[in-house]
């Protein structure tokens, strides 16, 4: 196929509409967009670039994915709906056409996956960039924020954690790996963000895409808050022991340090806990809120405070 220079932007965007499912939202075709929405819209935007997020072995498809990705995390971090996201690519000239339409299938199938579309965006020359603005909606439930935690409230997270890190230091290690699903095409927790939404118990919601240590302390400086977590309550991936010895990479470093986690941090009320029972929402109890100011991480009898991640 054709380099991007030698196709031209116009025939390009072209070429882009006959690949991306089409949708009901007016406007696609035109300078604007235009969706008929009620109530509250929430909206989140984020970049990635082919230097920092594109791991050794990940596809052009699997880029576009993640682009998506990132965005419809925050939605699902403060329980809304996705109702649309637009992608705009600033790509080398020199790059293959197909490379593009990699990069959009990916962030269609990523949007189909969390019910929704792609409704616009741009092309321009550029070094490897895909910005998107994910747009959503809370259908009429209050969105969970980050400084609403008190003493007294349980921290939860929705899933295991330390796989994509895991797989990360696997590859930049030479070590072959036959799953890397959690690391290449990670899993936005829309429908568990809804749902801890609806419950009405949530008293602040993160995700965890740069790490557990810095969702935990962002949340209790947001809210003015410490918390204690057990460190053995905090659920791991399933190769993520394997991983660690082989790789020589602390096990805590994978689960507390690391980013590219998908999966969301939460705080809730003690007394309402069966309202996420009765929901079916997934969840796994690693603390509680105390009245302090520090993280504290709680390890065969020993107490250490936990920082920010380095992602």
């Amino acid at each position: 196929m054709a380099s991007l220079k030698d196709v031209g932007e116009r025939e390009l965007v072209r070429r882009i509409h006959g690949i991306v499912r089409p949708c009901d939202a007016i406007g696609t075709d035109d300078d604007a967009a235009v969706l008929d929405v009620d109530g509250t819209v929430v909206v989140s935007t984020d970049i990635v670039t082919f230097e920092r997020h594109m791991p050794k072995g990940m596809s052009y498809e699997q880029f576009g994915w993640t682009a998506a990705a990132v965005n419809f995390s925050d939605l699902a971090s403060m329980g809304a709906r996705p109702i649309g996201i637009l992608a705009s690519l600033a790509l080398p000239q020199e790059l293959d056409e197909s490379a593009v339409y990699d990069i959009m299938n990916g962030i269609d199938m990523c949007a189909e996956y969390c019910g929704t579309n792609v409704i616009g965006g741009d092309t321009k020359p550029g070094t490897g960039i895909v910005a998107c603005t994910a747009l959503g909606t809370m259908d009429g439930r209050r969105p969970m924020m980050r400084d609403g935690a008190s003493a007294g409230d349980v921290v939860a997270v929705t899933g295991p954690l330390g796989s994509p890190a895991a797989q990360y230091n696997a590859l930049m290690n030479g070590i072959e790996l036959e799953d890397t699903d959690a690391l290449m095409t990670p899993d936005p927790k829309v429908r568990e963000g809804i749902l801890l939404s609806e419950s009405g118990i949530v008293t602040s919601c993160m995700d965890l895409s740069d790490g557990l240590g810095t969702a935990l302390n962002t949340i209790c400086e947001q809210s003015r808050v410490g918390m204690e977590i057990e460190y053995g309550y905090i659920p791991e991936g399933e190769d993520v022991e394997e991983i660690s010895k082989r790789t020589g990479t602390p096990k805590k470093d994978l689960l507390l340090g690391w980013g590219g986690e998908y999966e969301l941090v939460f705080t809730f009320r003690e007394d309402g806990i069966r309202e996420l029972f009765d929901r079916k929402v997934p969840f796994t109890i690693i603390g509680i809120v105390t009245d302090g100011s520090d993280v504290l991480l709680t390890e065969d009898g020993k107490r250490t405070k936990v920082g920010y991640g380095s992602y």
